[in-house]
């Protein structure tokens, strides 16, 4: 009798074992991560050069696992793409501004300016030539962050 119930929980055990091997072994494979819509919000300008340019670190580590992202830029942000700044800002660990804004460019990433951040910085469409950018107003970045699925603040 104690043989017979020790082949038996033997055999059982051998059975679920063979059984959760067969069930991993048909299980599906991991999905991938899906493309997500990135906003990368930012209001730090040139005074503040590592969180500047950790913001375009970011927005340019997205795109390179396959994100689509738009950067808004509005107060102090706006003065980011100017050449003095480009130019200028190094963060503390963060990079050169202008080596992000390549990998962005490269990327396919997209810029939308504060028209009136902008205008009251002095700064006129010459800042956005040559970039995938464009002005725009509150309005779009309303739409911009309801659009996306993940948004980012600096």
């Amino acid at each position: 009798m104690f043989k017979r119930g020790v082949l038996q929980r033997a055999l059982v055990a051998l059975l679920a074992g063979a059984g959760i091997a067969q069930a991993q072994a048909q299980a599906p494979a991991a999905p991938t991560a899906a493309r997500k819509r990135f906003l990368v919000h930012v209001t730090t300008g040139p005074q503040d050069p590592t969180k500047a340019a950790l913001a375009f670190l970011v927005a340019a580590t997205a795109l390179k696992q396959g994100h689509a992202v738009t950067l808004f830029l509005a107060g102090e942000g706006v003065r980011l793409l100017t050449s003095d700044a480009l130019a200028s800002v190094e963060g503390q660990g963060t990079g050169r501004l202008s080596a992000h804004l390549a990998e962005i460019l490269a990327n396919g990433g997209r810029f939308a300016l504060s028209g009136m951040s902008a205008r009251a910085r002095g700064l006129g469409p010459e800042i956005l030539a040559g970039r995938p950018a464009e002005f725009a107003q509150p309005d779009a970045l309303v739409r911009l962050a309801s659009e996306a699925d993940v948004v980012i603040t600096y």
